[in-house]
C-alpha cells in the first residue's frame, strides 16, 4: 500500500471517530490520536523529506488535503456538540423563580439574652439609662472605689482574674456604676447589662457569666423605693403574682445590704418535691441595697444630700430558674438541640 493510499484510509478512519464523537472530550481524543505529535498521518508528513521529487509532490499533496479535512470536520462537530452540551447544563441548572425557596430553619434569642432584654426594657421603661464600660478594668474601678481597699477580705471571695499592671477582668459590672457617677451630676438613673468574670466552672458558676446592675441616686430615695423597683421588676419577667421578700445579706458597696427572694412561680411553695425552690416556696434572685455612703463620697457626691440604691442580678442564673434548666454550662456549649428549645 503506497502513502497516498494510507493516507485516505486514515483520512476515512479520521471522518468516522469524528462523527461517532459523543462530547467533547471524546472529540480531543479522537484529534490527539490522528493529529498530535506521535499520529501516524504526522509521521507520514515528516518522511515527505526523504521521498523522491515526485513522490514528495503527491504525498504531501494527499497529506496536506486530508488534514484540511480533517480539522474542519473537527470543528465543525465540536461547534455541535458544544452546542448541544451547552443546551443540556442550561437544563439541567436552569431555575424555576416561581418555585418556592428552600426553607431554612429560623433562629432564635438564646434564654440568657431573653432574660437580659426583658429586664433592660423594664428599666428604660422606669425612665434608667442603659450604661456600658470595659470589660478590662482597673483595680481602683473594680475593687478600691467600691469600697474594697487593697488587703480587704470581700477581694478574695470574688475569685478575680488578675491582669498585669494593676488590670482585672471584671469580676462584675459594678465599676460601671463608679464610672457613670464620675461622669456626672446626681440624679443618676443607669442600668448595666455586661459579661463579667470569675474563676469558678460547676453546674451553676461559668468563668465567664452575664450581669445587669442598676443604680439610682437622688435626693430622698429609701429601702422602699428599692423593694418597690425590684418587686416591680419580678413582676414583670416572672409574672404578676410573684411576692418578693427581703433578708438582709452584706455587701462591702452598700449599707444595708439585701437579698431579694421571688415566691416560686412554679409551685407557688405548695409543692415539697418542686424542682425549682425545691419545696421552699422562694427562690434567690439578687442582691442589692443602700449605696454606702463612703462610695457617694469616693466619687464626689454628697451624702448628706443624697441616697441611693444599686442591685445585682445574675440574667443566666434567672433564665435557669424561669426555664428549668439544670446546668448553667449548657448556655455555652452551643449544642443546637438545647438552644432550639427557645
Amino acid at each position: 500500500m503506497t502513502a497516498v493510499e494510507r493516507i485516505e484510509e486514515l483520512r476515512a478512519e479520521v471522518l468516522s471517530a469524528v462523527a461517532l464523537a459523543g462530547s467533547t472530550s471524546d472529540l480531543e481524543s479522537v484529534r490527539v490520536k490522528y493529529l498530535g505529535r506521535s499520529a501516524e498521518l504526522t509521521e507520514i508528513k515528516k518522511s515527505i523529506r526523504d521521498l523522491s521529487p515526485e513522490d514528495r509532490k503527491s504525498v504531501g499533496g494527499a497529506s496536506n488535503k486530508a488534514t484540511k479535512e480533517i480539522e474542519a470536520a473537527l470543528q465543525e462537530r465540536l461547534e455541535s456538540i458544544a452546542a448541544t452540551e451547552r443546551e443540556e447544563r442550561l437544563r439541567v441548572e436552569a431555575v424555576d423563580v416561581t418555585l418556592p425557596g428552600t426553607p431554612y430553619p429560623k433562629g432564635s434569642l438564646h434564654p440568657s439574652l431573653r432574660v437580659i432584654d426583658e429586664v433592660v426594657d423594664f428599666f428604660v421603661g422606669l425612665g434608667y439609662r442603659v450604661a456600658e464600660g470595659p470589660e478590662v478594668e482597673t483595680d481602683y474601678y473594680n475593687f478600691t472605689a467600691l469600697n474594697i481597699p487593697p488587703g480587704h477580705p470581700a477581694r478574695g471571695m470574688q475569685d478575680t482574674f488578675f491582669l498585669d499592671e494593676g488590670l482585672v477582668l471584671r469580676t462584675h459590672t459594678s465599676p460601671v456604676q463608679i464610672r457613670t457617677m464620675l461622669s456626672q451630676e446626681p440624679p443618676v438613673y443607669v442600668v448595666c447589662p455586661g459579661r463579667t468574670y470569675r474563676r469558678d466552672s460547676d453546674p451553676t458558676h461559668t468563668p465567664m457569666f452575664n450581669q445587669i446592675e442598676g443604680l439610682a441616686v437622688d435626693k430622698g430615695l429609701t429601702l422602699g423605693h428599692l423593694k418597690g423597683t425590684l418587686a416591680a421588676m419580678a413582676r414583670h419577667v416572672f409574672g404578676e403574682d410573684v411576692k418578693v421578700r427581703l433578708r438582709p445579706s452584706y455587701f462591702q458597696f452598700v449599707e444595708p445590704g439585701v437579698e431579694l427572694d421571688v415566691s416560686c412561680f412554679v409551685c407557688g411553695g405548695s409543692d415539697p418535691n418542686c424542682k425549682v425552690c425545691r419545696g421552699a416556696g422562694w427562690i434567690e434572685m439578687l442582691g442589692a441595697g443602700m449605696v454606702d455612703p463612703a462610695v457617694l463620697t469616693e466619687v464626689g457626691y454628697d451624702p448628706e444630700e443624697y441616697t441611693g440604691f444599686a442591685f445585682g442580678m445574675g440574667p443566666d442564673r434567672m433564665a435557669m430558674v424561669k426555664y428549668g434548666i439544670p446546668d448553667l454550662r449548657l448556655f455555652f456549649e452551643g449544642d443546637l438541640r438545647f438552644l432550639r428549645q427557645f
